[in-house]
């Protein structure tokens, strides 16, 4: 077999994937199956495709072929990498819709190699902020530059939804560091109920405000234009929804009646407790990214298994949903977030829906992502096994139909200190 990193595609970037076993996602599996790619397309999946003139072929044969995952929320590239970074995840002020992510990544950042030889090849960008933090642009995990990379620039509008937050929730960056005893809710110093509703109300009215706003500058048109009110235009016209972070039931509801008054499409982020409201999610169609599954659980009295079931939950109640790591640092760990929900009563085939197929449809790219079918990106992974399986090798992966390299920072540390020579007595 033919190593990624060493691949030499023909000028045409024809290759064809013989004899392997084809997980296509969207539909049934094929053994013996094969993949002709041709200029980044999938353009033929099944059983005896004939090699076009051209086409180089590589034999697979045992091998398992699968769409790249899709990491539905992301920080990778925005965080900092060293104690003496700085971050460009978190941004200043209420009210950013027009802030763009793609502007700030640092394609060079040691996680993306690490992500991507873990078989993730995209992932959605999320800036953080106190309210409306920017928009929500998806980006491959390959590429010199921020224009390489960028594989849709706006896809959403990221809201933090005001909450009464009396015990505040630790953020993802918090549960990420490296400490013996991660973060907490039941951790923080509580917060006087007069303080955070004095804080929610305030929030709410600059919100409501906003939107208010927004809607007088969309219907006239001011001659002065305005990128923030711009940036909300494709959210009122119900052309992109609003990726709204509300962790408890009664950030959830108010998120759903605030969607119901704005007229507006909303994806649920980070929905802790949608288990405590799954009739009310069903009923307006909202489709959910659920964070880690491996995360301690947010409430004190809660069974150390609330993470595990809740896409479970979600599935049988029939809730489209996705999983997002929230993180820069994990993004690597997709796949055992979505595989930890499997022995909790997630379907195997779903739980790699949850970070394939069900993504690229939440964020309305289901013809051109998530599964392997004629016509789609050829974003493909080969591995010797399941991909959520910790023990599985990912031999190849192929972003816009070009093999990736696989090499990563901690391998190349690994081989340059394995090849010291003995210290001699």
């Amino acid at each position: 077999m033919l190593a990624c990193a060493q691949t030499k595609l023909p000028d045409n970037g024809s290759f064809l994937l013989r004899g392997g076993t084809i997980h296509t996602i969207s539909g049934p599996v094929i053994e013996n199956g094969s993949v002709l790619v041709r200029d980044g397309k999938i353009i033929g999946v099944g059983r005896n495709l004939p090699a076009p003139d051209g086409a180089q072929v590589i034999d697979i044969a045992g091998e398992q072929v699968y769409p790249g995952m899709i990491d539905s929320a992301s920080r990778i590239g925005l965080e900092k990498s060293t104690e003496q970074g700085v971050t460009d995840a978190q941004e200043l002020g209420l009210l950013n819709p027009q802030l763009n992510p793609v502007d700030a990544i640092n394609p060079e950042t040691d996680f993306i190699p690490a992500t991507r030889a873990n078989g993730v090849t995209s992932a959605m960008e999320m800036p953080e902020g106190e309210l409306i933090s920017g928009q929500l642009s998806l980006i491959h995990m390959n590429g010199s530059n921020n224009d390489a990379i960028t594989v849709a620039p706006k896809l959403a509008v990221h809201l933090k939804f005001p909450a009464i937050e009396t015990m505040p929730i630790p953020s993802r960056d918090d549960i990420d560091d490296d400490e013996d005893e991660p973060a907490t809710a039941v951790d923080r110093e509580p917060v006087p109920y007069s303080i955070a509703k004095k804080d929610f109300d305030a929030k709410m009215k600059e919100l409501n405000d906003f939107f208010g706003a927004a809607r007088r500058y969309m219907k006239s048109k001011a001659a002065r234009p305005d990128r923030r009110y711009e940036a909300m235009i494709p959210v009122l016209e119900g052309r992109e929804p609003m990726f709204v972070t509300a962790v408890r039931e009664r950030e959830i509801r108010d998120a759903i009646a605030f969607a119901d008054r704005q007229k507006i499409r909303i994806v649920l982020a980070d929905a802790y407790e949608a288990y405590k409201v799954l009739p009310l999610i069903k009923s307006h169609n909202i489709p959910v990214v659920l964070g880690p599954t491996l995360s301690l659980p947010l409430n004190e009295d809660d069974p150390y298994d609330r993470s595990y079931t809740t896409p479970g939950a979600l599935y049988k109640a029939g809730i489209r949903f996705s999983i997002g790591t929230f993180s820069a640092k994990s993004t690597r760990n997709l796949p055992y977030q979505a595989a930890a929900a499997v022995p909790f009563g997630l379907p195997k085939d779903e739980a790699y829906k949850a970070v394939s197929l069900n993504a690229a449809e939440i964020f309305g790219l289901g013809k051109r992502l998530g599964s392997v079918d004629e016509g789609k990106v050829a974003d493909l992974i080969v591995t010797d096994g399941d991909p959520l399986e910790a023990t599985t090798h990912v031999k190849m992966v192929f972003i816009d139909g070009k093999p990736a390299d696989l090499r990563t920072r901690q391998q190349m540390l690994y081989e340059k200190y394995m090849a010291r020579p003995d210290s001699k007595d």
